[in-house]
């Protein structure tokens, strides 16, 4: 009869081989595998033969090695996904840095500060912390395309500064399709963001017109 560990050792590294080298991944999505004891079981004897590296809790990566410094560590956001995935959660930029992005603001982001409809969270890795702050689910309807991170901008902007220069700004900084998508959710916006599309399509159309 087979053992039930090594059968769950061998699924898990089989699935492991599937995940792009420094893409991180994390325990839960291995729980069809067997046991939450086994799982863990096998991604630590993975990790002690080196197969994987271990990010965070919870958080491995197929490591991608550079001859001069090692193995190297995902970036914040990877991880972050990672984790939000996790949780079923979706997860975007924080509104500061998708209005510098956009060029809507010259503000740095000085932490590594994720938007997240899932629970608040602290992930510590190495010296490092990354945030995850929950968010209202309308904000990050668009999470996970360009169209998103406007969004996030936007929201970030609020009431006094969401103008319909700033939209003609955005619009310049996306794709037809993702102008389209964003000005397609304005059910989603408050009233004073989805009057700024009103009045930059009025003004356009004007424009249009006169010329």
């Amino acid at each position: 009869m087979k053992n039930p560990a090594a059968s769950t050792a061998e699924l898990i590294r089989e699935r492991v081989e599937e995940f792009p080298a420094g893409e991180p991944f994390t325990s839960v999505e291995f729980m069809a595998s067997g046991t939450r004891a086994s799982v863990d079981h096998a991604l630590s004897r993975l990790a002690k033969a080196g197969v994987i590296s271990r990010v965070t809790r919870g958080v491995y990566v197929r490591p991608i090695i550079n001859k001069y410094v090692g193995p190297v560590v995902p970036g914040p956001f990877k991880i972050a996904q990672a984790v939000a995935r996790s949780m079923g959660a979706r997860i975007s930029v924080n509104g500061a840095e998708a209005a510098r992005r956009f060029e809507l603001s010259t503000q740095m982001s000085t932490q590594s500060l994720f938007l997240t409809t899932g629970p608040t969270r602290h992930i510590k890795v190495g010296n490092s912390k990354i945030r995850l702050q929950h968010t209202s689910p309308r904000k990050l309807a668009l999470a996970g395309r360009p169209a998103g991170a406007a969004l996030s901008a936007l929201w970030y902007l609020g009431r006094g500064e969401v103008t319909s220069e700033v939209i003609g700004q955005i619009r310049t900084k996306l794709s037809p399709e993702e102008f389209q998508a964003l000005r397609s959710s304005t059910e989603l916006m408050p009233s004073w963001m989805s009057d700024a599309f009103y009045r930059y399509s009025r003004e356009t159309s004007s424009e249009l017109s006169v010329a």
